[in-house]
């Protein structure tokens, strides 16, 4: 592996640990003791190379697909990625339940299935905002105003949106 793909993997693996809001010694705690920290952080500054099997195992930890942690293809990576999409859930806990319970509903889900239950915020994807502006019977750029308003999104959200619809 070459060291600059190896410094390419470990920042995309570094962006999902931080995006999960994990330290590396919160890696190991939450695995405990399978992932140590000074292992995953050699992988993130790519010291050390990773294998095929432990990317897959380390993806799986993570609770996303292996391609999401494998660099791109464009030489000198892609142009700026949109925002990300994430859900306050602090926030969303004090929108009256009639307004939010199908995104509370969804957000729990999303949080069993990925183990992910910090309780602060939640990433969710561009296609699971299409999915709740399906079950809110609006556009994904109405939906994710709502979400502004509410307080349960960042406003940065939009420019995440315009993108998705340019």
């Amino acid at each position: 592996m070459s060291s600059e793909y190896a410094k390419q993997l470990g920042a995309k693996l570094r962006a999902i640990r931080t995006q999960q809001g994990l330290s590396l010694h919160g890696v190991e705690e939450k695995s405990q003791g399978r992932w140590k920290a000074v292992v995953v952080g050699s992988y993130e500054r790519g010291d050390r190379a990773v294998t095929v099997q432990r990317l897959a195992e380390l993806a799986d930890f993570y609770g996303v697909p292996v391609q999401e942690l494998l660099p791109g293809t464009t030489p000198g990576g892609a142009a700026e990625p949109p925002p990300k999409l994430v859900l306050d859930l602090e926030r969303l806990a004090h929108v009256p339940a009639e307004k939010a319970g199908p995104l509370q509903r969804y957000a729990a889900t999303i949080q069993s299935q990925r183990g992910d239950y910090n309780g602060k915020v939640l990433s969710i994807r561009q296609d699971d905002l299409r999915t709740l502006a399906v079950i809110y019977d609006q556009s994904p750029s109405v939906l994710t105003e709502q979400l502004i308003s509410w307080g349960v999104l960042d406003a940065d959200a939009r420019r995440a949106v315009q993108h998705e619809e340019a």
